[in-house]
């Protein structure tokens, strides 16, 4: 499997680097967000920009998992980079219900930041 980490102090961003999201790279992206979570990372971000098509829903389960550990964690998951045949599936998958997605990384790092700026307000830090 393909991808990029980019660390940063509020949050990382994962960058799936393959043409498809399968069953075969599904469970590194798994994996990969129990890595980061683990080592501390409560606001994470997976760009699937390089991502052209997902044939089966059910491998985008793995981004339900990202989502537990970063609400556990008291922080924020969101996905970006959705092209019109993934977001297809995910409308059908109802994942949408429970993932944040936004159109690009800038609006997800502004939305991170946000949360940060919102919780330091209310004194949650």
């Amino acid at each position: 499997m393909k991808f990029s980490v980019d660390k940063h102090d509020k949050y990382v961003t994962l960058k799936l680097k393959e043409p498809q999201f399968t069953n075969d790279n599904a469970p590194g992206v798994k994996s990969e967000l129990y890595l980061l979570n683990a080592e501390g990372f409560k606001n994470i971000i997976v760009d699937l920009s390089h991502v052209k098509a997902c044939t089966d829903a059910q491998d985008l389960s793995c981004l339900l998992v990202g989502d537990r550990l970063c609400k556990a964690a008291g922080g924020l998951f969101i996905v970006t980079g959705i092209n019109d045949e993934i977001a297809d599936i995910i409308e059908l998958s109802n994942i949408f219900q429970s993932v944040t997605f936004v159109n690009t990384l800038e609006e997800a790092t502004d939305f991170i930041f946000m949360d940060e700026l919102e919780k330091e307000f209310r004194g949650e830090k």
